[in-house]
């Protein structure tokens, strides 16, 4: 398969599929419903979504401002305002290829601050496998305190318990199976896997051994801390929401997170996840839906704002 054409369809697929959603979504919703949406939209309260936007910029700055304490770790002194609008950047490449943006954030730090690329990649790559493992103690700590409304939910739909049982008992057989062949197998295909991953354990081990490893382990909780607090804040937006304990907003952040990466920056898939484990705990469904294109909607905006004026200020700003 030639290289482009496989870039295409790296845009296209998920792009497509976000599109099914959206059409799925609407599809199934009553005029009634649309119209609550729409009036939803329309007497929201949009100081806090303003609000949930201001949050999401500590954001930006603390992932900025971690990844320099990586790169001085390398050896290199870059200006945080590039390091910062790089990273807007990321984040607008985003929406086009998933995960297209950490290519583009090191080739921009490259041009603009002379970082091999490679080192600035593998800064990037240890930074996503610090935030995955925050997102894995997120619904680790969110499904064990929901465990009895997951579990009421699932034998509702006809699950049986035992079913539950032998699905868990053979998930973990699995597990212990998979950690015996990684250890002990030298089938050609585990010994490539462990080459490739060896880069990647590199980069981990090299977070411990910075001289700034608390700090950069803070931002990490912080950048985490800072997308629940923007998601929060946004259930006072609506009266149907503002009622909503912090259980619930979690489960939705955790639901919504995951739904991101499953098309271009969530289209589609983050309203529809949203509405979907809200409607466990009783929130209608035009709710739902209202409150997730709500979110999803104003933090594309602002992702698309920042990225494109970093775009347009980098050369600028590094004129020599």
């Amino acid at each position: 398969m030639k290289t482009p054409f496989r870039k295409f369809l790296s845009l296209i697929i998920p792009l497509l599929i976000g599109i099914g959603i959206i059409y799925y979504q609407f599809t199934t919703l009553t005029p009634e419903e649309l119209e609550k949406i729409k009036v939803s939209f329309l007497k929201a309260n949009y100081f806090y979504i303003f609000l949930s936007l201001f949050i999401a910029l500590f954001g930006y700055w603390s992932r900025a401002y971690r990844w320099k304490f990586a790169l001085q770790h390398l050896g290199y002194q870059t200006k945080f305002h590039n390091d910062l609008m790089t990273v807007c950047v990321s984040y607008l490449v985003n929406l086009t290829i998933p995960r297209s943006g950490e290519i583009s954030r090191a080739a921009l730090l490259k041009k603009y601050e002379n970082v091999p690329f490679d080192k600035a990649f593998g800064t990037i790559v240890a930074e996503r496998i610090v935030d995955m493992l925050i997102v894995l103690l997120f619904i680790t700590v969110g499904f064990i305190s929901q465990f009895d409304k997951i579990y009421t939910f699932l034998i509702d739909k006809g699950v049986k318990f035992e079913t539950l049982i032998w699905s868990t008992l053979a998930g973990f057989v699995l597990f212990i199976i998979f950690i015996l062949v990684w250890i002990y197998a030298e089938w050609n295909i585990i010994l490539k896997l462990k080459q490739k991953l060896s880069g990647l354990i590199e980069g981990m081990q090299s977070i411990l051994k910075m001289k700034d490893k608390w700090n950069y382990i803070f931002h990490s909780f912080f950048i985490w801390f800072s997308y629940l607090m923007m998601f929060y804040v946004t259930i006072f937006a609506m009266p149907e929401t503002a009622d909503i304990s912090f259980d619930i907003v979690v489960m939705g952040f955790i639901f919504g997170t995951l739904a991101v990466g499953f098309t271009n920056g969530g289209l589609g898939a983050f309203p529809l996840a949203i509405a979907m484990i809200y409607s466990l705990y009783g929130i209608p469904n035009d709710v739902g839906v209202a409150f997730g294109w709500l979110v999803w909607t104003s933090q594309t905006l602002l992702t698309i704002f920042l990225g494109l004026l970093s775009y347009l200020l980098l050369p600028i700003l590094n004129k020599k």
